[in-house]
């Protein structure tokens, strides 16, 4: 994480301290967000009439519900069933921060770190790198815990763009959720579905008051060269060249 000395901490999920005492060594305040009651006892006695409990900051309740503090960095082993949802609540977050080093399970790091044409490449993957470069930096094998967990873990670096990306998120993540859902579909017969017609139609018609979708998403398919493409082979530029082609026929997805 290259921490520095004038560095808040973001830490979601610290436990009895063991990562959180290390880092309230290295930088100005640790802002540790945790959920059980029981381990913020554990916290907070650990670091009791030492030097370092005026650096820690200790936030207790549900991460994704609450708003995030600013902070220059995020370290934590986090609870892996909120690894999702809490990448994007980073990714989302302004203003934007330096870098946050997180462990996941395994398999959940190589999709944030897919490339098109890979087995494991998925809506998570493009969103993921649409927003920040990530990176897996090493494997931490389940015999490194007490008890050994059923899974192997992995530490990846993910780092904003900054700027981020011209993109409405809200539309991409609503195009790249349909195109994702068979992803070894062409993208005309993704399209063709008609719960995504309908979505489409009452879309066009919120923005242009005009009908006949069905025809139009195939026109621009077409028009973009992507009608026969299929969304694990395209990459992030593919996919907002073909927003745009969307869009500027009046087509939306939010």
């Amino acid at each position: 994480a290259a921490l520095r000395r004038t560095d808040v901490i973001l830490e979601v999920g610290p436990g009895t301290g063991n990562l959180t005492v290390k880092m309230l060594e290295k930088v100005k305040k640790v802002i540790a967000c945790e959920i059980d009651p029981r381990l913020v006892g554990e916290l907070q006695k650990r670091v009791q009439g030492t030097c370092l409990a005026n650096k820690l900051e200790i936030r207790v309740g549900d991460v994704l519900k609450t708003d995030l503090p600013f902070f220059d960095a995020c370290v934590a082993n986090l609870p892996y069933q909120i690894s999702s949802p809490f990448v994007f609540k980073l990714l989302l977050h302004r203003p934007f921060f330096r870098c946050a080093i997180l462990m996941f399970q395994r398999e959940f790091a190589l999709r944030l770190v897919a490339k098109p044409g890979t087995k494991l490449y998925c809506r998570l993957s493009i969103n993921t790198q649409l927003l920040a470069r990530v990176d897996h930096l090493m494997k931490v094998g389940k015999n490194n815990f007490r008890p050994p967990p059923k899974v192997e873990s992995s530490v990846v670096r993910i780092e904003p763009k900054n700027p981020p990306p011209p993109v409405n998120f809200q539309e991409w993540d609503g195009m790249v959720r349909i195109a994702f859902v068979r992803k070894n579909k062409t993208l005309s017969a993704a399209f063709k579905s008609s719960a995504v017609e309908q979505l489409l139609d009452h879309n066009y018609r919120i923005h242009c008051s005009l009908h006949n979708t069905v025809k139009k998403i195939q026109t621009v398919l077409e028009n973009t060269g992507y009608s026969d493409k299929r969304a694990r082979s395209m990459d992030i530029d593919d996919f907002i060249s073909l927003l745009h082609g969307f869009n500027s026929e009046g087509i939306h997805f939010s």
